[in-house]
């Protein structure tokens, strides 16, 4: 135990000392441009060049944003405080986020403007109209429920809640349940139905081969839950060429999740290695500086 914490105080001392020094060259420095009315980011090279000022708030943004990136990065060796406080932050400010915007996005535009249109004007959005619709009054009926929803708060009456809580589930499960038959399954379907022997200006081999290949692997997974009849001879051996396809089709999702997440990663570390610690330039920001 002595030797480890010796250890870690040695590189708490090491990385201390390296930030410091990439400090003094300038590193994790913003800087700010005016262009008439209007402030917009600047490079260190044109602040080098006396046509940029240097940012405090910009700069201390750059190295909260590090501290946070490098205590989440901490979780690869194990469970810490700085990870646990990081995450803590991370979905605290999220929520709060998402409650403002949908509080000024929602709340202000849908309801309040509805109720009271003349008070929203004078006092948040000065292009919403004044004029309050004829049937208004059906905009009571989501302020009774988001009252009720509010109820679950109070030590007692929290099953009132039970109620706007339902029609959200089922409105909600309605709603994405149509779009997602019009988004994927019917889509699906209607790129499916195609010509087999593809002609664009004449005989197309390779458009042949793809087409029949789709409606062949779409009718082998089929046939794969195709479960009326026990899955032997030439119907087994379909429905074997479908898992294939399933299996195919799987790996190809998961390679593009992971390539999806490997490209944030790339950023962060682009983000470390180049905004913060200046140790790389890809872009040239700070050529002739």
């Amino acid at each position: 135990m002595h030797r480890r914490t010796l250890l870690w105080t040695v590189l708490f001392l090491a990385g201390g000392a390296f930030l410091a020094w990439r400090a003094s060259l300038g590193a994790g420095s913003g800087y700010v441009q005016r262009i008439g009315e209007t402030v917009v980011a600047a490079t260190p090279a044109e602040h080098a060049a006396g046509l940029a000022d240097f940012s405090w708030p910009r700069t201390i943004g750059t190295w909260v944003a590090a501290f946070f990136t490098l205590a989440i990065l901490s979780f690869l060796y194990r469970d810490n405080p700085f990870y646990k406080f990081a995450e803590s932050v991370v979905v605290g400010v999220s929520a709060a986020y998402a409650m403002v915007v949908g509080f000024w996005t929602v709340l202000v535009p849908n309801l309040i403007g509805a109720l009271l249109p003349e008070v929203v004007q004078s006092w948040a959005m000065p292009g919403h109209s004044p004029v309050r619709d004829e049937r208004w009054w059906l905009d009571l009926v989501p302020l009774a429920l988001g009252v009720m929803l509010l109820w679950r708060l109070a030590p007692k009456g929290s099953w009132i809640s039970r109620w706007p809580l339902a029609f959200i589930i089922g409105a909600t499960a309605g709603i994405r349940l149509v779009g997602y038959i019009q988004a994927d399954f019917l889509s699906q379907i209607r790129n499916s139905i195609q010509p087999l022997v593809a002609i664009d200006g004449g005989f197309d081999p390779w458009g042949t081969l793809r087409s029949t290949l789709v409606v062949a692997s779409i009718l082998a997974c089929l046939t794969y839950f195709f479960f009326s009849f026990e899955h032997k001879g030439a119907l087994g051996k379909v429905a074997r060429s479908g898992i294939w396809v399933l299996m195919i089709t799987f790996g190809a999702m998961f390679g593009y999740t992971v390539m999806g997440r490997i490209a944030l990663l790339a950023i962060r570390f682009e983000f470390l290695f180049d905004t913060w610690l200046w140790l790389i330039d890809p872009l040239g920001r700070r050529v002739g500086m």
